[in-house]
């Protein structure tokens, strides 16, 4: 979350009138995240997140991404919920945005996770693939192969001031995972950004996921890949077996997978680093200075990256080895 376009009270108050949400107490701009901008609401009815979807999220998406959230709810999925307007529509439009209010989900997100609450991801992403099986609508991942290198074109020219030698580190990765990525694994609906600070704990309970906003279809595991990455790593860029081996532990006390899948563990690793390096890259050269937001560090992916080029394999991500996957 973040906020790239400002709003005003008089604004925001002639949108609500459209919803039957109450009157407008107080409202903040949220400054965490990166893709679009989100405010909290405060109404005499109840808390709400509105979400401005910026440049970067293409309109076509969003009944996906709504849709998406309704299907999971109906199938006991805890996250956040669109709110209809009067006239039946989930989506309106502020300060030149299409914009949907969302319902708030009870919680925090934890700074320093444990191994019990990695598992409890690990556990809530498999429940998420199983219970988008019969998702009816589709989504193409645009920051899948062709993407990535979609995206270096933009950065590289620029690669090498944020560190010397950085083109060709990425050049030379990209032909890598272009030559070895894998195909034909399980599919299906992907969340695609479960980190930290999309995921809500109440005491040491997962009480629920949000901001499905880069949702689409993939490999499964790719899934859990990006959960290794943005979960399992320290501070000081190394892996945490421990945490690892918990989460990937309770994904498959609930969803069975492949050979093929747990084969792949260690590629769709470096493909999940670089996905994030690269995102975060290009935010770091483009984004404005008087953007509320909070820029990551591009770099604390490159040391991730640099860790899954030496891995031999999924047993180095804490895989069970005596139990291997059916």
């Amino acid at each position: 979350m973040a906020v790239y376009t400002d709003i005003n009270e008089v604004e925001l108050k002639t949108f609500l009138a459209d919803y039957d949400a109450g009157e407008l107490l107080s409202f903040k701009g949220i400054a965490e995240g990166v893709e679009n901008s989100n405010f909290l609401l405060h109404t005499s009815k109840f808390p709400l997140i509105l979400t401005l979807y910026e440049k970067r999220v293409e309109r076509a998406d969003l009944p996906f991404f709504l849709g998406l959230m309704r299907h999971l709810a109906d199938r006991g999925v805890t996250c956040p919920l669109p709110l209809a307007r009067k006239d039946g529509a989930e989506l309106g439009e502020l300060a030149g945005r299409p914009a949907a209010l969302i319902s708030f989900l009870e919680g925090m997100w934890l700074r320093k996770p444990e191994p019990r609450h990695c598992g409890a991801v690990g556990a809530a992403l498999a429940g998420l693939h199983l219970a988008t099986a019969d998702f009816a609508m589709t989504r193409k991942n645009a920051l899948s192969l062709s993407g990535w290198q979609a995206l270096w074109e933009k950065a590289k020219e620029r690669a090498d001031e944020v560190l010397p030698g950085l083109a060709g580190e990425i050049d030379g990765e990209l032909a890598y995972l272009t030559e070895n990525w894998p195909q034909d694994l399980p599919c299906g609906v992907i969340h695609a950004d479960l980190f930290p600070d999309n995921v809500f704990f109440l005491g040491d309970t997962l009480s629920g996921l949000i901001d499905f906003y880069f949702a689409c279809n993939d490999f499964l595991l790719y899934d859990l890949a990006i959960c290794l990455n943005a979960w399992c790593f320290e501070k000081d860029g190394s892996y945490n077996i421990t945490k690892g081996r918990a989460m990937i532990a309770d994904y498959l006390a609930v969803r069975s997978v492949s050979q093929a899948e747990a084969d792949s563990l260690h590629i769709l690793c470096r493909g999940a680093a670089l996905r994030f390096f690269l995102t975060r890259l290009y935010d770091w050269l483009t984004t404005p200075k008087d953007a509320l937001v909070v820029k990551k560090d591009p770099l604390e992916y490159l040391k991730k990256l640099r860790f899954h080029q030496a891995a031999a394999g999924a047993g180095d991500y804490g895989w069970p080895i005596t139990d291997a996957p059916e």
